[in-house]
């Protein structure tokens, strides 16, 4: 019998989402919890599992396409067995529809879900790597020309490489079997195209298509004096951050205050800790003591993790710190969560982290990983830039710009001396923080910074 499966409830408030790549085509055989789709979010890309064991009759979106939740997405033909319910309605059932996030029907056995091996031409392979990270085998090398790649399982790599891989037209497959098992990066893709001669589509050509949204933030070059325009749509992560900033700067009244800081002796202590063999293995940099120092410091000054609600009427203060820290990734600006921060000891806020980092680059940040920040950080310092003024991300009532480390003249003991500076902004709701608490408050993070000794008496 037909089995419709509905976009599953996206959770955090998400009401769509938009199909990057399907895994399977009409007519596929799929087993349970075999990858039907990588759908994206306005927070994060995420693996589809296929909640039914049976043929692909229908799909009801195409990659590109947004489709909203509970809307149908994919249809079953399931022989010989009553389809597993999929909706709310069979709350009574033994399993209901569980979030997007974390989905998955509970298979028969223990094993790994065997999945469909890929077919077709190399453009077809092509057009369909633009798929989550996976585990991959290395592969024989041929030439396009000698003869076409036989690929059981996709090769991995992130979703930025995939699209990148994808706009040149190389084939990752090709690429995996010269690279062995490990993950293909962006030179790995740049260094087999050029020796393969793979080029760039023409952006007139491009514009006619339904580009991912790594597609549009690529921008070929275009003959001199032609004048030319590009139109990209605002949809998922771009979108979200949009929306989510009008809000906040249209509701909160920001307050920015600055403040530049003798950091000398925090860099020496970061020297010494890489040199300190037992803690060496933990990467601690500039922004692992400023997010430390600024759990410490909201100790102090409570109304700055603190959220106003508007229908309560009430100032509420968080006993505890759920630290967002502001990203930037090809698919646009996300700020995961490092929960319960204030917990964390030096070297397990450096671990936090770099994990933080390193799941935000691979495009595999869930949407539960992006929700429910109390304050948040961003290192604009990254960027060569000093200072600026931070908009406070929805709910949370101070977020912090931390600027980059300069070498400059600065008064010290009485003379001047060149000294490691640093200039940290911080904005805050003036509903509920007073200008005298986030200057207090600043001064906390900057005495840390300038006295890490300081610590000692928070």
């Amino acid at each position: 019998m037909i089995a419709e499966f509905n976009l599953p409830d996206l959770g955090e408030g998400l009401t769509e989402a938009e199909v990057v790549q399907w895994m399977v085509e009409p007519g596929d055989t799929v087993t349970l919890n075999q990858t039907l789709a990588e759908v994206e979010t306005a927070k994060a890309v995420v693996e589809l599992p296929s909640p039914y064991a049976g043929t692909v009759t229908s799909l009801h979106a195409g990659a590109g396409d947004t489709v909203l939740v509970g809307a149908p997405l994919i249809a079953f033909d399931v022989a010989g067995a009553e389809p597993e319910p999929t909706t709310e309605a069979a709350a009574g059932e033994e399993r209901a529809q569980p979030n997007l996030v974390g989905y998955g029907a509970a298979p028969a056995s223990s094993g790994r879900p065997a999945r469909r091996a890929r077919r077709g031409a190399p453009s077809d392979a092509a057009a369909r790597a633009d798929a989550a990270v996976l585990e991959a085998a290395p592969h024989d090398a041929l030439p396009p020309s000698v003869a076409e790649p036989t690929v059981g399982e996709r090769p991995r790599s992130t979703p930025p490489v995939r699209a990148h891989a994808k706009r040149l037209g190389v084939d990752l497959a090709l690429v995996a079997a010269e690279v062995g098992d490990r993950v293909i990066t962006r030179s790995d893709v740049d260094a087999y195209a050029e020796r393969v001669g793979a080029a760039a589509p023409d952006i007139r050509s491009a514009s006619a298509k339904s580009p991912s949204s790594e597609q549009q933030l690529f921008v070929p070059s275009v003959p001199s004096g032609e004048r030319s325009q590009t139109r990209i749509p605002v949809k998922g992560v771009r979108k979200a951050t949009a929306q989510a900033m009008v809000r906040s700067a249209f509701t909160a009244p920001h307050v920015t205050t600055f403040h530049t800081v003798d950091v000398t002796a925090t860099m020496e202590l970061i020297d010494q800790l890489r040199a300190d063999r037992s803690v060496s293995e933990h990467r601690i940099g500039p922004l692992v003591l400023v997010a430390k120092a600024v759990c410490l410091a909201l100790g102090r000054n409570p109304s700055l993790n603190g959220t106003w609600d508007e229908d309560a009427g009430e100032i509420i203060e968080n006993h505890y710190v759920d630290l967002g820290i502001a990203a930037a990734t090809e698919r646009g600006l996300i700020v995961p969560i490092i929960r319960d921060a204030e917990r964390l000891s030096l070297t397990g806020m450096a671990d936090a982290l770099q994990q933080l980092t390193q799941t935000a680059r691979s495009g595999k940040t869930s949407p539960a990983e992006l929700s429910g920040g109390t304050f948040s950080i961003t290192n604009i310092g990254v960027f060569g830039i000093d200072a600026g003024t931070p908009i406070l991300p929805p709910g949370q009532s101070g977020i912090l710009a931390v600027g980059a480390v300069r070498r400059q003249p600065w008064e010290y003991k009485g003379e001047i001396a060149l000294r490691q500076m640093m200039t940290l902004s911080v904005s805050f709701d003036h509903r509920l923080v007073d200008g005298a608490e986030g200057s207090r408050f600043l001064k906390d993070v900057a005495d840390l910074l300038e006295q890490p000794g300081r610590a000692m008496l928070f």
